[in-house]
């Protein structure tokens, strides 16, 4: 049979919402001084001064959203000690990679639309727990208190994997054990990196792997940028000090062109 969780009540359910859609990280204190951008680590969390959203530094030199509060405390028990408070205006400078998902074998989750009950497992893989027997052998007799409610717009970062027919078929301690960063969990590695000078890029050619992301950087005086020749992914235009990270899950080869400077070309080679 398929589990449910048991009915909650809708003041519950308003109050869950009412405290995303205001910031969920509103008991956060503020920060006593700013943290300079430079000076942030792959690993790190951090947020800006005006919004209360926490994000994590991947290091593929992106930002990954906590979508909630729940998400939050699946790595990090609702400690907030180590958030970074870094300006608004560097807070921009750095892109967004994706969203968080739980962290695998911690706790069960559902939507409202669904009556089937997940167990999260690794990069956003969810898998159906089947019976109740199974949710039992997983948290015990209260399981249904680590059933989790999703909003129904954040299901979209995760995939449907194999049903959990029998507890044995997913170990929840190793799972989670596995699970060391958010890095770890989706399989993110540092980006190949790419200067892109006036006088062109350098090196003109790098080799990745497949999931791995590149670098752009503007070293040199004038506009520049990196744009795919068949225009379906571009940096846009980087001035002096910016740069862009773009990654490539596909393997193949990708050439590019400075749109500012057409005889500027190169490639990435994706293994």
């Amino acid at each position: 049979m398929s589990i449910t969780t048991t009915t909650k009540s809708a003041l519950l359910a308003f109050v869950a919402v009412a405290l995303v859609a205001a910031g969920y990280f509103t008991s956060i204190p503020q920060a006593n001084a700013l943290t300079p951008l430079a000076d942030l680590q792959a690993g790190d969390l951090f947020r800006g001064e005006a919004f209360s959203a926490v994000y994590y530094l991947s290091v593929d030199g992106t930002r990954y959203v906590f979508p909630n509060q729940n998400t939050y405390d699946s790595w990090f028990d609702g400690d907030f000690s180590d958030v970074k408070f870094i300006s608004d205006s560097d807070l921009t400078n750095v892109q967004i990679g994706g969203n968080v998902t739980y962290k695998p074998g911690t706790r069960m989750i559902k939507i409202n639309t669904d009556t089937r009950t997940y167990m999260p497992a690794a990069d956003g893989s969810l898998r159906h727990v089947t019976t109740e027997a199974v949710a039992v052998a997983y948290f015990g007799a209260d399981w249904n208190t680590y059933i989790d409610d999703l909003a129904d717009g954040f299901f979209t970062n995760y995939t449907i994997g194999d049903p959990i027919n029998d507890a044995a078929e997913f170990d929840k301690a190793a799972a989670e054990a596995a699970a060391v960063s958010i890095d770890n969990d989706k399989g993110l590695v540092a980006p190949a990196s790419i200067s892109v000078g006036d006088s062109g890029y350098s090196p003109i050619d790098v080799n990745i792997s497949a999931g791995q992301g590149v670098r752009f950087t503007n070293n040199g005086n004038d506009s520049h940028s990196a744009t795919a020749d068949d225009l379906t992914w571009g940096t846009g235009t980087l001035f002096t000090g910016e740069e862009f990270i773009r990654r490539f899950d596909e393997p193949g080869t990708y050439t590019f062109f400075d749109s500012y400077d057409g005889s500027n070309t190169g490639a990435i080679y994706v293994n």
